[in-house]
């Protein structure tokens, strides 16, 4: 049985920290050299290049939308990182706290970072450039869901390396979205990737969204096919990925958490 209060104190303990300036900053300041960085090229490259259409928008929607991903999985694996950092991680866990308590508590923590990260991305971009990313209409809304998954997923693995093996492999916090952005096509169609990568591509539920949202911002009507199978990966992955962590967060139970500190 969950105790949401449990969940909620988690939830509060995190956000407490993020109200602090450098953590707003670093929620908002890499985004933000991401969008005027790649805005200004690909901008650049559509008024030198006129037959290709929409590109500033097709690669800043994707940007926005692997900041999704990037994100999930970073509230995840860097709030686990904070009790290592904290040496708080035995104390919180030898109170009445439930290991899927602190799951709750860090997938709300994350819905509210996404939620805030993105709507400033979609801003900056309209200030920069008068691009609208909601220009994708109502189908924004089931690919964010898709993307936040997506970026739990990787959270949860990378946090379940972390958990077991210490913070020798807190690095995979960061790498770990990375590894598998090139494989997502993130901006560039499945089909630029050489044949072993585009095999890879298809079991990653990310590729689907990506290849979707390109689709419709050429005019093609909502790709259903690519968010069923998108959720389908999901929802295996995330089943798969939280048995894990149980798994590898029980193993270092077993052997002592207070290892770690």
């Amino acid at each position: 049985m969950i105790n949401f209060k449990r969940s909620w104190g988690v939830f509060l303990r995190y956000f407490y920290l993020f109200a602090k300036l450098d953590q707003i900053a670093d929620l908002l300041y890499w985004p933000a050299i991401d969008i005027a960085l790649w805005g200004l090229t690909t901008v650049w490259i559509q008024q030198n290049q006129p037959g290709v259409s929409n590109i500033a928008l097709i690669v800043l929607t994707g940007l926005i939308f692997w900041q999704i991903v990037w994100r999930g999985n970073y509230e995840i694996s860097v709030n686990l990182l904070q009790e290592f950092w904290n040496r708080n991680l035995v104390n919180m866990f030898s109170t009445p706290l439930k290991i899927i308590e602190w799951i709750v508590g860090v997938i709300m923590l994350s819905l509210c970072k996404v939620c805030f990260a993105m709507v400033f991305g979609v801003l900056f971009v309209y200030l920069l450039y008068a691009l609208n990313v909601f220009t994708l209409g109502w189908a924004f809304l089931p690919f964010l869901a898709l993307l936040m998954m997506s970026g739990w997923v990787i959270g949860f693995f990378a946090a379940s390396i972390v958990i077991y093996w210490g913070q020798r492999f807190q690095m995979l916090a960061w790498m770990s979205a990375y590894m598998f952005a090139p494989f997502s096509a993130v901006f560039y169609p499945v089909s630029a990737l050489p044949l072993w990568a585009q095999k890879i591509s298809w079991y990653l539920p990310t590729t689907y969204v990506f290849e979707g949202m390109r689709s419709i911002l050429r005019g093609n009507p909502f790709p259903w096919s690519n968010a069923w199978i998108s959720l389908g990966l999901n929802l295996v992955y995330l089943a798969l990925s939280i048995c894990v962590f149980y798994w590898a967060f029980e193993k270092s139970r077993s052997k002592g958490l207070a290892r770690f500190e």
